[in-house]
C-alpha cells in the first residue's frame, strides 16, 4: 500500500479554519478515542509520545519534542513526526508534516471552543504571546470573527509591535491588565509557569482561552480566574490529571472536579455551551493525541480532494 507524504506548504494551502471546526465537531460524534500519552522530562525539555485510535477514523502516532531554548539556536521549539494509519487495515496512509498538524490542531482546538463559548458579537480579541502559536491564533480567530479588532501583548514588547505590524486591525499592548479588562476574548499561548491572567481583571461576558500550559508545573491563569468562570476542556482525559492549569487548583481545593463542566464529547448533548451573555467562560486547550488524529484525517481528506 502506498502512502501520502504531505508537506507543510502544500497542505497548508488547502485548509480552512471554519471547515476544520466542522470536521472536529463531526469527529466527536464517533466513539470516544482511546489515547495513550507518555511524557519524559529533562530540565525544561520535554518528549511527548502520543497515540490515538478512534473507531471509524483510524490511528495516529505522534512523537513531539519541546525544547524551549531552541530559538537561541534558530531552531523551532517543537519538532517531531506524525503517522496516520488506516482504521481498516492498520497500514500507513500518510506521513503528515508535524508542524502542519500542530499549527491547525492547536489553534483549531481553541477556535472550536470559542465558536461555542464566546459571545458571537465579540469584537475585541486579545492575543497573549507573540510567538508562532500567537500568530496562528490571530489567523484562526480572524477567520471566525472577521469583524473583530485584535490586540497583542508579549513579555518582550518589541515582539508584540512586530507581530501587530503584520496584520490589519491589530495593535500592540503594553499594559496586560488593561488589555485583559477591555477584551471580549482573551487567548493566551505562553510558556508561563506562574499565572499571568488575574481573576480580578475579568469582566462579565468574557471568554478566556488558555493554551500555553502543558506540564504539571505550568499555569497561565490564577485561582481567582478559575473560580469566576465556567470551565471547559477539550478532553477530560488529557487535562485534569496532566496539566497544572487544573491539577494545581484541584489539589489545593480552589476548584472541584464538578467545576469542570464539559469536554468536546459534550457538544452533541448541548453541555458544551455558553448559557448567557454575562457569564465568564474559560477553556483549557490540552491538545491530546485524539485531536492530532482528527486533524490529520481532516488534512488527508483535504489532500485527497485537491
Amino acid at each position: 500500500m502506498s502512502f501520502e507524504i504531505i508537506g507543510f506548504d502544500e497542505g497548508d494551502a488547502l485548509l480552512d479554519w471554519n471547515a476544520l471546526c466542522d470536521a472536529l465537531t463531526l469527529a466527536h460524534t464517533l466513539p470516544k478515542a482511546e489515547i495513550a500519552d507518555t511524557l519524559l522530562y529533562r530540565g525544561n525539555d520535554t518528549l511527548l509520545s502520543r497515540a490515538a485510535w478512534i473507531d471509524g477514523m483510524g490511528l495516529a502516532v505522534k512523537a513531539a519534542t519541546i525544547f524551549p531554548d531552541n530559538p537561541a539556536r534558530n531552531i523551532p521549539v517543537v519538532n517531531g513526526a506524525v503517522n496516520l494509519f488506516s482504521d481498516d487495515t492498520g497500514q500507513l496512509e500518510a506521513l503528515v508534516d508535524f508542524h502542519l498538524v500542530t499549527k491547525w490542531k492547536t489553534a483549531g482546538d481553541s477556535l472550536l471552543a470559542a465558536k461555542q463559548l464566546a459571545r458571537p458579537d465579540s469584537r475585541n480579541i486579545l492575543v497573549i504571546g507573540a510567538g508562532t502559536v500567537g500568530h496562528t491564533l490571530r489567523d484562526a480567530y480572524g477567520a471566525a470573527f472577521p469583524d473583530a479588532a485584535f490586540t497583542v501583548w508579549n513579555r518582550t514588547p518589541d515582539a508584540a509591535v512586530q507581530m501587530a505590524t503584520q496584520y490589519p486591525d491589530t495593535e500592540p499592548a503594553t499594559d496586560l491588565e488593561a488589555a485583559v479588562r477591555r477584551a471580549d476574548i482573551v487567548t493566551s499561548a505562553t510558556m508561563a509557569t506562574a499565572p499571568l491572567i488575574k481573576g480580578e481583571w475579568l469582566q462579565a461576558g468574557q471568554h478566556i482561552d488558555l493554551i500555553g500550559a502543558y506540564r504539571p508545573d505550568m499555569r497561565e491563569a490564577d485561582d481567582a480566574a478559575l473560580k469566576r468562570a465556567r470551565i471547559f476542556v477539550d478532553s477530560f482525559d488529557t487535562t485534569i490529571n496532566h496539566i497544572g492549569e487544573l491539577m494545581i487548583p484541584l489539589a489545593s481545593g480552589a476548584i472541584t472536579r464538578d467545576d469542570v463542566i464539559a469536554d468536546y464529547y459534550g457538544l452533541a448533548s448541548g453541555k458544551f455551551k455558553r448559557n448567557d451573555d454575562s457569564e465568564i467562560t474559560l477553556f483549557k486547550n490540552g491538545g491530546g493525541a485524539h485531536l492530532d488524529l482528527m486533524v490529520s484525517r481532516y488534512i488527508l481528506n483535504a489532500w485527497r480532494q485537491r
